[in-house]
């Protein structure tokens, strides 16, 4: 993986059901527990072919071991933080892969936050069989992740997004 180089993202659902496909993102960073990405108004594609565009830069780390992903957004009224709870990322073929559980987590600038799709998951977990070991990964998971934020771990500090968002825009001015 190089600097620079696009990806696009897929996102499945447990059944293997192709779910949300995004068309490009830029990888910017990794290290022994994630992925950095970002984007700016990519084109996002839903299963039953409806699209539309993200409306601000995105910072992406994708976990190679932990169960979620996190999406800083960069919007004029602050950061906000868009997590899901998923598979740990593949990266295959120059796509980003995962399984999205349904729980999100949703930040906001003023520090509260929202867990969010509890009937999804409930509904998805009845329909797909969840096991038993995963439910507890997705319990597990989410937990960790709100501990994460909590005690303001990376990514959730304005100087790591800023970093990243920085190094992105020098990508661009190429």
């Amino acid at each position: 993986m190089n600097y620079g180089d696009k990806y696009n993202i897929h996102g499945y659902k447990h059944n293997g059901e192709l779910y949300k496909v995004w068309d490009e993102t830029v990888f910017l960073d990794q290290n022994d527990e994630y992925y950095v990405f970002a984007n700016n108004k990519i084109k996002v594609t839903e299963k039953d072919g409806r699209s539309w565009r993200t409306k601000e830069p995105a910072i992406t780390f994708y976990y190679k071991k932990k169960w979620y992903n996190i999406i800083a957004q960069l919007k004029n009224n602050g950061i906000y933080y868009y997590c899901n709870i998923s598979s740990p990322v593949i990266i295959e073929n120059n796509t980003i892969k995962f399984i999205d559980y349904d729980y999100d987590l949703r930040v906001y600038p003023d520090g509260s936050y929202k867990v969010l799709d509890k009937s999804e998951y409930e509904y998805h977990k009845k329909i797909m069989n969840y096991s038993e070991d995963l439910q507890k990964i997705i319990l597990y998971e989410l937990n960790n992740l709100i501990k994460k934020y909590n005690d303001r771990e990376e990514p959730f500090n304005i100087e790591t997004i800023k970093y990243y968002s920085d190094k992105y825009k020098k990508i661009n001015e190429k």
